[in-house]
């Protein structure tokens, strides 16, 4: 994956017009270099991104599948990033949780946008042949079924269901499922197994 480049606009101006780069510090928190960031230090913004672009990267490539779609995605988080830099809140959580929900937003943004085009492309396809009897058969199935498991999460806890919606809908891995719920990793873990067990239950399922 290329490394990020921040192109800054016509006047050379920074986030918010600030002084010059300081050479970032080894020892510095990814807050410390957010906040140079804010204040035009396009050096401490690409220690920001060497030290965060594997796992904003692995997220989105989980979400996003296509590898060069997860490029163009990353990058996309990384330019927000950059633009937003003078905006984290560092009351609402830690900066990788910050960049990991903004960039499972664009990734998200990025399938649907995917689908919406197969989906208009399938319809027109459609319109101009007949559609089998068991296609017609397994697409009510299928629709059966969703409707099933959409019952079925409904039986969880919102906490329970939170987390099993974080960890197997949208790509992210127990770690970051307990970041971005601000909850200790065992805590976490906990959450989706018992609710995964909940859901087994309901469902029917036999191991």
């Amino acid at each position: 994956m290329a490394r990020f480049s921040v192109v800054p606009s016509g006047d050379g101006s920074s986030p918010e017009g600030g002084a010059g780069p300081v050479t970032p510090d080894a020892g510095e928190t990814l807050a410390d270099l957010l906040a140079q960031a804010a204040r035009g230090d396009e050096g401490a913004f690409g220690v920001f991104y060497d030290r965060t672009s594997a796992r904003v990267h692995g997220l989105v490539r989980r979400v996003v599948r296509d590898p060069a779609q997860s490029e163009e995605v990353t990058q996309e988080v990384f330019l927000e990033l950059w633009r937003q830099s003078s905006r984290f809140d560092p009351s609402r959580g830690s900066v990788l949780a910050w960049a990991l929900t903004i960039a499972h937003r664009k990734a998200v943004d990025r399938v649907r946008s995917s689908e919406a085009s197969r989906g208009r492309d399938a319809s027109y396809g459609a319109a101009a042949v007949d559609v089998a009897h068991d296609h017609t058969s397994e697409a009510a199935v299928g629709r059966l079924e969703a409707e099933r498991v959409r019952r079925a999460l409904d039986t969880l806890t919102d906490a329970q269901r939170r987390a099993i919606e974080l960890a197997y809908f949208s790509g992210y891995t127990h770690t970051e499922v307990a970041s971005l719920l601000s909850l200790p990793l065992g805590t976490a873990k906990t959450r989706i197994r018992d609710g995964l067990i909940r859901l087994r239950d309901t469902l029917g399922v036999t191991s």
